[in-house]
C-alpha cells in the first residue's frame, strides 16, 4: 500500500489529571520520507504527543496511526519498526560503547553484525574499550541514537535530542539526522524547542503551544507565513495624502507611519515615484524584519 503519512493522528485529547487538558485536538502528519520538526516552547505538549505515539501513555481521545496501522491493536507489530529517543536513556557507565550495544542487541534480537553497522552509522567505531562514562555528551548522545538503530527502524523518534550539546555536538547530530533520512531512507520524528536548529534540518514543520497545533506544513509553506507577516512602513511629509495617493493598498495608520503588508521591492520602487511624484517627501520605507524566530514567538506566544 502507497501510504502518504508514516504516522497520522486524529483529534488527540489528553488530560493528565482532572479538567487540565495538556492536548487539544492535535492532528498530527508526518510524511514518509520526511525530517518532520515537532516545534513547541517546554511545557507545550511535545513529550506527551511522542509519549501516546510510541504507547508510553494510553490514547484517551482520538486516533494513532503508524504505518497505517491503530497503535492500540498493533502497538507491538509498530513498534518493532520504530527507533526512539525519548528522555535520557540507560546507558552502563563502566562499559564500552560495544558492550552497551551487545546488551541492547540481545533485546531487540539483532544481529551480532548489526553492532558495527550503527557503530559505524553514528560514528563511534573507534571508541574501542574507552567507558561511556568517559565520553561526550555529543558521543553518549549518538550512542543513545544508535540504541535505536539496533531494531532497524523505518521510523526514528527523537524527543529534544540537542538538549544540552555544545555546537559542535549539535552540528554532529544534525548531520547524523541527514544521513539517517537520505542514506538510510528513515523517516525522522524530531521535536526541539529552537527553531534555529529545526530550520537546519527539516522538511516538515509542526508548531504547538499551550497543547494545541498552531502550524503544519512544509518549511517552504513557514517561510511563505513568515513573509505574509513581514510589514512596509511608509512615513512621509502628509501622511494623509499619501493614504489617499495609495488608495489601492491596504494601508493603516501606525502613529506616525502608514503600515501595510510586505509587497516585492520592485512594488516597493512604484509606491516611492508615485509618492515624490505627487511632491511628497518619503522619509521612510522599510519593510520590518519579521524572521522565522520572531514568527515562532508570535505563533506561540499568542496562543496561550
Amino acid at each position: 500500500m502507497n501510504r502518504k503519512f508514516e504516522i497520522e493522528t486524529t483529534g488527540i485529547n489528553y488530560n493528565y489529571s482532572g479538567d487540565v487538558r495538556t492536548l487539544d485536538g492535535i492532528n498530527l502528519q508526518v510524511e514518509k520520507g520526511s525530517v518532520y520538526g515537532f516545534l513547541g516552547p517546554n511545557g507545550s505538549g511535545k513529550t506527551t504527543t511522542l509519549s501516546l505515539l510510541l504507547g508510553l501513555l494510553h490514547v484517551q481521545e482520538g486516533n494513532v496511526e503508524i504505518f497505517g496501522k491503530n497503535i492500540r491493536h498493533h502497538r507491538v507489530d509498530i513498534l518493532r519498526k520504530v527507533g526512539a529517543l525519548v528522555e535520557k536513556p540507560s546507558l552502563y557507565g563502566h562499559l564500552s560503547a560495544r558492550e552497551n550495544l551487545e546488551i541492547y542487541r540481545r533485546i531487540y534480537y539483532a544481529s551480532k553484525p548489526k553492532i558495527d553497522e550503527v557503530l559505524g552509522i553514528v560514528g563511534l567505531s573507534e571508541t574501542g574499550s574507552k567507558s561511556v562514562r568517559k565520553f561526550s555528551l555529543g558521543m553518549t548522545q549518538r550512542l543513545s541514537i544508535a540504541l535505536a538503530l539496533l531494531p532497524s527502524p523505518e521510523v526514528l523518534i527523537l524527543d529534544e535530542p540537542t538538549n544540552g550539546l555544545d555546537p559542535t555536538g549539535i552540528i554532529e547530530l544534525r548531520q547524523l539526522i541527514g544521513k539517517l533520512n537520505q542514506e538510510h531512507g528513515m523517516t525522522i520524528l524530531v521535536s526541539s524547542h529552537i527553531l534555529a536548529e529545526v530550520e537546519k534540518m527539516a522538511t516538515h514543520v509542526g508548531i504547538i503551544a499551550a497543547g494545541k497545533m498552531l502550524f503544519q506544513g512544509t518549511l517552504k509553506e513557514l517561510f511563505f507565513l513568515q513573509k505574509l507577516q513581514t510589514k512596509l512602513q511608509i512615513r512621509t511629509s502628509d501622511n494623509d495624502a499619501a493614504m489617499a495617493f495609495l488608495s489601492e493598498y491596504p494601508l493603516q495608520k501606525d502613529a506616525d507611519m502608514l503600515v501595510m503588508p510586505f509587497v516585492e521591492q520592485e512594488e516597493i520602487a512604484q509606491i516611492n515615484r508615485l509618492l515624490v511624484n505627487r511632491g511628497l517627501d518619503v522619509y521612510l520605507l522599510r519593510p520590518t524584519e519579521h524572521n522565522l524566530e520572531q514568527l515562532f514567538i508570535d505563533l506561540t506566544t499568542n496562543k496561550k
